[in-house]
């Protein structure tokens, strides 16, 4: 199996902080253990695990102030090329005075407070004596991706620097610090938690002791001595939680049924899994659904395509559209029971009552009420090929059991629309590999099989085993 490519632990980064968000919303501030009693199993039909709802009401998906501000300093970032701090603290400010539901106490005070970006924090903080919440880690993802390539020096600094904004205690500039540090590791491909003692070791000696504590291997939640609203703990139950999910979606699972302020540990430990599992490994019928907008910034609406393509632009790639332009349609046609396969806009303008299945990214979601995009690239950097393919076959038999018609495509209905295709005959009926791709072609004639990396996942297996 290739290593996992960097591009695609970079967008794992920045859409799974909003994917944790988002996932965490509706149980924040809720007791220990409710994400489990509401979903002690994976929930792939029409309703997910994306439930919506909580203290805030939200759409399911809608991410909360945690991505807002995060899409502020990624914005800020890259239209100053680098960082500015007085550009970026005009921006929270500009937000703050829209009026955000849910803007923490600390930064509502640091930015209604009118004074200058360089001091309004720091006075803060020398007036209530506390300022160590979580609301700058719940930011922190951008910028540890950005400065990522420039060494652990500048990624630490760049973090200390955005947290000091609105956060006076360096306590919680250190922990933006030791969790940019750690996103950089995984980014490159390293281990982030055989990095934690070289990352404590760049903390100043009276602040390193708490940060040790939480993030040493034998720490766990229940050793936490404040509640999760504090940087100590937020990034302590993150890292546990990394510690002891088996994938993205066990950590993300994890960390929600601690309760308390859910969206933000959820934002931290889905923006660091995320780097450690890839894009692929975020489950789609999460990331399908994630959106939201930045009050002050106009009407955009921010989905999943928006920070995958923001994501690599972060990582030093161009701002690109995913946007294809009108071509010919092609289907849909029923090629299995009950599934049909078609291109791009065969499937974009077909009948909205389809259960559709996107295995190429899009500009803007379809107009159908039920769509899951899987993160599949038609190259040979699928190294997760195998996890995101088990993902999409779990959602189709979801589906189909509660009987929808499902609609299967790519952007020309050949490649990618044919390894699912395939995929879904070996798993329900059987079949080996050559078998499935003798009765997909006789039935699809636009089949392609120019992927040799999709030609090895399916010879790997008789079947492909569920996803969890």
């Amino acid at each position: 199996m290739p290593s996992m490519h960097r591009s695609h632990r970079v967008a794992g980064a920045l859409v799974g902080s909003a994917v944790g968000d988002a996932l965490g919303a509706p149980f924040e501030f809720g007791p220990p253990g409710q994400f489990t009693a509401r979903f002690p199993v994976p929930a792939r039909g029409a309703k997910t695990e994306m439930c919506g709802g909580g203290p805030v009401p939200r759409a399911p998906g809608e991410f909360t102030d945690d991505t807002q501000m995060a899409l502020l300093v990624a914005t800020s970032l890259l239209d100053r090329d680098g960082l500015d701090e007085a550009d970026l603290f005009d921006r929270f400010v500009r937000w703050a005075e829209a009026e955000p539901p849910d803007i923490g106490n600390q930064t509502r005070a640091v930015l209604s407070s009118g004074r200058p970006w360089g001091v309004a924090a720091a006075e803060h903080f020398a007036r209530s004596g506390h300022a160590a919440g979580n609301g700058s880690l719940m930011r922190t993802t951008p910028a540890a991706i950005f400065f990522s390539r420039s060494g652990t020096e500048a990624t630490m600094d760049a973090a200390r620097r955005i947290s000091a904004l609105t956060h006076g205690d360096p306590s919680a500039g250190e922990g933006c610090a030791i969790l940019s540090e750690l996103m950089r590791v995984a980014l490159e491909g390293g281990d982030p938690l055989a990095a934690i003692p070289s990352a404590l070791a760049l903390v100043a000696g009276e602040r390193r002791e708490p940060w040790a504590a939480v993030l040493a291997p034998s720490w766990t939640p229940a050793d936490a001595t404040e509640s999760n609203g504090a940087v100590w703990p937020t990034l302590g139950q993150a890292v546990w939680a990394l510690r002891h999910g088996r994938d993205f979606a066990g950590v993300l699972r994890l960390v929600v049924d601690l309760g308390g302020d859910t969206d933000t540990v959820a934002c931290v430990a889905g923006g660091l899994a995320g780097a450690v599992f890839g894009m692929g490994g975020i489950p789609s019928r999460w990331a399908s659904v994630v959106h939201g907008r930045v009050p002050g910034s106009g009407e955009r609406v921010w989905r999943v395509a928006d920070l995958q393509q923001l994501a690599a632009a972060l990582d030093g790639g161009a701002l690109q559209s995913y946007d294809a332009g009108v071509i010919p349609r092609i289907g849909p046609k029923e090629v299995l029971p009950g599934i049909w396969a078609a291109n791009l806009d065969g499937a974009r303008y077909s009948e909205t009552d389809f259960a559709v299945i996107s295995l190429c990214r899009l500009g803007e979601p379809f107009p159908h009420p039920l769509q899951r995009m899987a993160y599949i690239a038609d190259n040979e950097h699928n190294s997760d090929l195998d996890v995101v393919l088990a993902d999409v076959l779990d959602d189709m038999a979801a589906l189909r059991a509660e009987g929808h018609r499902l609609l299967v495509h790519c952007h020309g209905g050949a490649s990618r629309t044919g390894l699912v295709l395939r995929a879904w005959l070996m798993r329900t009926e059987g079949m080996s590999a050559d078998e499935a791709t003798t009765h997909v072609a006789e039935r699809w004639p636009h089949l392609g099989l120019w992927n040799t990396s999709f030609t090895a996942t399916l010879d790997r297996a008789t079947s492909v085993p569920p996803a969890t």
